[in-house]
């Protein structure tokens, strides 16, 4: 039953904390077989179906960090994504032309028959950032606009306020401008670059010392831990990317109140498996392309939580 992982470049995984790594690990326990390629691979020509230039691969069983040995691999070959028992999208972010463009190949390969996760079209339907406006009541108060007027007007009201980039990841151009304003017209000029990107603004919340909490919905249903990313020094940024604290904790009853909520209408839009970041009560980011998390949760919980994963896609395959 061979499953295709389209992912970044293998030779960069970081497998003591890799989630695509424990979903490789979990599938070839199970006897999967395993190919790799990257979204630039995948290939769509007049007359034929998509394929995917992809490298058979097989785990040496090595892992940790600084492990580079972890794999090892054919030589790539043609592959129809039709003929395959799953794709795994599992591309980071951004999301970009590039990657909308392999969302509609990938959308082409499930006309054929293949079974993709998440969903093409999910992916697309559901920007990260932009996703929670249409859940306003678990939401703080958001804005999305270019226009340098009305981010004043915001910061104005809330006095406190996070800016950032629809297309960053791990905590990638994250500001904050407090109730001085200081600097708020160089970083709205340096983020919606005079007018021409769009930018979100979100109002700052304090409980981020607390943590910036990732919930996994793996089919719609909550993993029982969380991944608390507790900001570490004078940062405001929890991402684990830029040296946040991972710990693992129960889900509160507010995170469970979330998840029930979120997690069917997600599910039922074809997102096997989502990342919710919560701050104190609030929603502020949807993740579906690359959600990560799973194995500081197992190792700090006993959890497994590729475990859970892997028995979802084996339900979505069988259904």
């Amino acid at each position: 039953m061979p499953l295709l992982f389209v992912a970044d470049p293998l030779e960069g995984f970081k497998t003591h904390k890799d989630t695509s790594f424990a979903m490789m690990r979990e599938a070839a326990r199970r006897g999967h077989a395993l190919l790799a390629c990257e979204a630039r691979d995948l290939h769509w020509q007049r007359g034929g179906r998509v394929t995917a230039r992809a490298r058979a691969i097989t785990l040496t069983g090595r892992a940790g960090a600084g492990v580079t040995d972890w794999f090892q691999a054919a030589p790539a070959a043609p592959v129809e994504l039709a003929t395959l028992d799953a794709v795994l999208m599992r591309s980071d972010p951004p999301f970009d032309s590039e990657y909308f463009y392999a969302t509609h190949l990938l959308e082409q390969a499930e006309r054929e028959g293949a079974r993709v996760f998440n969903r093409p079209r999910a992916l697309r339907d559901h920007p990260e950032k932009l996703a929670i406006l249409e859940f306003p009541q678990w939401i703080g108060p958001t804005l999305v606009t270019r226009s340098a007027d009305d981010i004043r007007a915001f910061h104005a009201e809330h006095r406190d306020i996070i800016l950032k980039p629809l297309d960053g990841m791990g905590g990638m151009g994250i500001f904050r401008v407090g109730p001085d304003g200081l600097n708020l017209g160089s970083i709205t000029e340096t983020l919606n670059r005079d007018g021409a990107q769009t930018v979100m603004v979100q109002r700052y919340l304090p409980e981020i010392v607390q943590g910036d909490k990732r919930i996994l919905l793996i089919a719609g249903r909550p993993v029982p831990f969380a991944l608390a990313r507790i900001p570490q020094g004078s940062e405001i940024r929890g991402n684990m990317a830029v040296g946040g604290k991972g710990v693992a904790q129960p889900l509160s009853v507010r995170d469970r109140e979330i998840a029930e909520h979120l997690g069917p209408v997600l599910a039922a839009r074809g997102l096997l498996l989502v990342g919710l970041d919560v701050i104190g009560d609030c929603v502020t980011e949807i993740n579906v392309t690359s959600p990560t998390g799973f194995q500081e949760i197992t190792q700090q919980t006993g959890h497994d939580v590729a475990r859970d994963w892997m028995d979802a896609l084996a339900a979505a395959l069988a259904g």
